[in-house]
Formats: structure tokens, C-alpha cells, sequence
């Protein structure tokens, strides 16, 4: 049985044609839409089929048989009139997930409001990731899991080389719980690590944070 979802993409701009690129690699059918036959061009050596469609008209994009996609991603955020008529097309078509690209606040909560399931703004969230890269000191890569926890690799701050996880107690006092180490950035991750484990200079940790709590303490130097 195959279980992998169907993606369509509306908007095949900078942001769409990333999206699509990134989903092929990985294996994943995509089916790309948008007004601009250039656009779709780019489009094609990476996808399953790829349309010139309007997104507002809902007799059009019946015809095209979407009801094979699993996930809908609006790419195109310019227009929020375009936004909420597409989203509206997408759920009278019973697409089960819905994402929307919003360009400011205003829309994501325009968009939130008429019942899509989940918003994005690139240009913030970038914005957003550059300046954490710029106040942090130890974070190699940091992937959210959910609104409130967050997989960090990380270097050890200096004040924890040489002491023992058990005496580090970061879980109490940083919400860290330490999934395992590398003996070096590109050494095997050793997940079999003990309270008793003494943290060495070299190491590379992978943990899982409490985002809120782990970031208040990273940025502002108190690891």
C-alpha cells in the first residue's frame, strides 16, 4: 500500500518552487498550479503533473480532480482577495490540510479565521531564524516539534564541561533533556549516555527543549 501523501501547490514562485523541489527529493507526489505558464514550466521536472489554472474558480480546478491531495499549500500571498477565495475552493473540495502563506500578520489571522489549518509568513519566520543564529553561541541546528518543544544539537556552554549530567540537573533548571552525543561533529551519535555521562569539550549534544525556557537562557548568555 502506498502511504505517501499527495501534495498540491498553488503558487509557483520563489516560495512554491521551493516547497516542490524539497518534496520531490524526498520522494512525495506533487502536483503544481498557477496562472503563469512560465512558472509552470519550472515546475515540471519536479512534480507529478503541473496546471495553468485559476485559483478562484472552482469549476476549473473540479476538473483538474483534486481530490487525490492530501495536503493544499497556498503559496502565493500577495493577494489575500486570491488567498481566501482559493482556500474556500479548497475546502468545498474537501481538501483534508490546508497551509496558507500569509505576507503579514494581518492576513495569517484573516486566513486563520475563514479555516485554514495552518499559516506561514517566510519573510518572518527567516527573519526570525537569521537573529536567533546571531544571538546564539552554541546551537548548531535547532528543528521545532511542536508549539512548545524543540530538537536542539548544540555545543556545551563552557560551564558544563567536566560535570556530569546528574549534577547538571538541566532538566530542572533549563527544561533539557539530553537524547545523546557526538564525540565530534561528524562522529556517531551515541544515544546509550547515563546520568553519570561528564560532558567533554569536544562534544556535540543533541537534546530536546522546552523552547520558550531553552531560548530565554541561550540568547541572553545563561547556559
Amino acid at each position: 500500500m502506498n502511504n505517501k501523501k499527495t501534495y498540491a501547490i498553488f503558487g509557483v514562485g520563489i516560495f512554491g518552487l521551493t516547497i516542490i523541489k524539497t518534496l520531490s527529493e524526498y520522494g512525495f507526489d506533487v502536483v503544481a498550479f498557477d496562472q503563469n505558464e512560465a512558472n509552470i514550466r519550472k515546475a515540471k521536472p519536479y512534480v507529478k503533473a503541473a496546471h495553468v489554472v485559476d485559483f478562484t474558480d472552482l469549476e476549473a480546478l473540479k476538473a483538474l480532480g483534486l481530490n487525490c491531495c492530501d495536503v493544499a499549500i497556498v503559496a502565493t500571498g500577495s493577494s489575500l482577495e486570491t488567498s481566501v477565495i482559493t482556500i474556500k475552493n479548497l475546502r468545498d473540495l474537501n481538501i483534508p490540510y490546508v497551509i496558507a502563506k500569509a505576507n503579514n500578520l494581518s492576513y495569517s489571522q484573516i486566513l486563520l479565521e475563514i479555516g485554514v489549518d495552518k499559516v506561514v509568513n517566510p519573510e518572518m519566520e527567516m527573519g526570525e531564524r537569521v537573529a536567533k543564529q546571531l544571538l546564539s553561541k552554541n546551537v548548531v541546528d535547532m528543528i521545532d516539534i511542536d508549539e512548545t518543544h524543540s530538537i536542539v544539537e548544540m555545543h556545551p556552554p563552557q560551564s558544563w564541561v567536566g560535570k556530569t549530567l546528574k549534577d547538571l540537573d538541566l532538566r530542572g533548571h533549563y527544561g533539557i533533556n539530553v537524547l545523546g552525543v557526538r564525540k565530534s561533529k561528524d562522529g556517531q551519535l551515541n544515544m546509550a549516555i547515563g546520568p553519570h555521562y561528564a560532558i567533554e569539550v569536544t562534544d556535540q549534544l543533541l537534546v530536546i527543549a522546552q523552547t520558550l525556557v531553552f531560548e530565554q537562557h541561550e540568547y541572553l548568555g545563561k547556559l
